[in-house]
């Protein structure tokens, strides 16, 4: 199957007069019928995921929901350039966040570049009318960042497949409706070769999922497991034994979501709240440091750190949609975002000081402190930066990759945990 590198590159363009009209039709309508930010529900709030399917409905009734998607999907048919206008009227708005990643970025993509029309009508379009939040079900307790060497099984049983095994580090699983699982079909092809994409719905018989405590007491992270959970022969996305061409091109998305490249986010994630140019100098005259010629410096290195990430992501974009340069170039802004959010994230802590680990709650100060702490998880999603400037150095620049050892072996000859 020969993948569309470029999705987006048939959507109309944005004349001026049309793109002004509708960010004039959008401000007027966030305007009149969207709450503040500052009245969105806590990030780990229970009620948070219920509160996001009613306000992704409220997009669809107004017709602002997938403006980057086909219309015989339900969305509106237009290029990034009006998403970008949304998000920008959008940003002072409670939005519903909580389907942009993985939901709206990287599974429905995907699902749009592999799916039958079936699929794409039973999947795409409810989501984006706000019934129905995925999970992405990649990694497992074993494999680490090897991906292909999937545990993870699923057999034939006539017509349909019965699958076993354990996903790990899934986002918000047990608040999501289906997901996307990678899974062992052929274990005497070599590991990238014998593997299928499924989608699971994840509340049928046969799924467990379970809580990962964090340190912060969150719960944010989930594994599952999987007891002959049946799975009918239309839950395989793309073809049978093909599922790593699919999870190949679900982290081409992943990586445009996570580097902030990607045309289908709706609103903007809240890390940007915390760690934004903009916030670094609200953070510098909220704790009376603006006259600091130390903390001045720290503002302006944030302001140039973001001025690039977003000419970069605009260059690349354009770039992509022309063709010149391969899908793999998004690793370049996925990189350059994972490194940013550390850098940034220190440059937050250090201005607000002391008062971020031990000053009042009120004062909105914890928000930096934990986005400290847990700034390592935007080094991670989408491959680590260390896969990402693997990817660049051998996929954009052509520079030699090590061999692996079990590259041609058949899997069941594979050493394994």
């Amino acid at each position: 199957m020969t993948i569309d590198p470029t999705p987006l590159s048939t959507a109309p363009s944005a004349g001026a007069s049309d793109l002004e009209d509708f960010r004039a039709k959008a401000a007027a309508w966030l305007a009149a019928e969207m709450r503040p930010a500052s009245e969105a529900l806590p990030r780990h709030h229970p009620q948070r995921f219920a509160r996001a399917k009613e306000l992704q409905r409220k997009l669809w009734d107004a017709g602002f929901a997938g403006i980057c998607y086909p219309t015989e999907y339900g969305g509106q048919g237009l290029s990034a350039d009006y998403q970008r206008a949304f998000n920008e009227e959008a940003a002072g708005y409670e939005m519903p966040l909580a389907f942009n990643t993985p939901t709206l970025t990287i599974i429905l993509p995907t699902i749009l570049d592999f799916g039958t029309e079936e699929q794409k009508h039973r999947y795409i379009t409810p989501t984006l009318r706000g019934e129905l939040l995925w999970v992405q079900l990649l990694s497992e307790p074993t494999n680490g960042s090897d991906l292909a060497g999937a545990l993870t099984r699923a057999d034939r049983d006539g017509d349909a497949w019965v699958l076993n095994g354990s996903k790990i580090w899934s986002t918000s699983a047990i608040h999501t409706d289906y997901g996307l699982c990678l899974a062992r079909t052929n274990w005497d092809a070599p590991k990238h070769r014998g593997l299928s994409m499924f989608v699971v719905a994840i509340h049928q018989d046969g799924v467990d999922v379970q809580p990962i405590k964090q340190v912060d007491g969150s719960d944010e992270f989930y594994q599952e497991f999987f007891d002959d959970v049946v799975l009918t022969s239309d839950a395989l996305l793309g073809r049978e034994n093909d599922g790593w061409t699919v999870a190949s091109r679900l982290l081409f998305h992943e990586r445009s979501a996570v580097g902030g490249a990607s045309p289908y986010a709706s609103g903007r994630d809240h890390v940007e709240s915390v760690t934004g140019d903009q916030v670094l100098v609200d953070l510098a005259h909220r704790t009376g440091r603006n006259g600091d010629p130390h903390v001045r410096q720290l503002v302006a290195e944030g302001r140039v750190l973001s001025v690039v990430h977003a000419d970069l992501i605009e260059r690349l974009g354009a770039q992509m949609a022309a063709g010149t340069v391969p899908p793999v170039a998004g690793s370049m802004p996925r990189l350059m975002t994972g490194t940013n959010h550390n850098r940034l994230s220190a440059i937050a802590l250090e201005i607000a000081g002391p008062a971020a680990v031990a000053g009042d709650a009120s004062d909105g100060l914890g928000d930096i402190a934990t986005t400290y702490l847990a700034r390592q998880g935007m080094s991670l999603g989408g491959g680590s930066n260390e896969m990402q400037r693997n990817i660049i150095s051998e996929r954009l620049l052509g520079m030699p990759r090590d061999r692996g050892a079990d590259v041609d072996l058949p899997f069941n000859q594979v050493r394994h945990n």
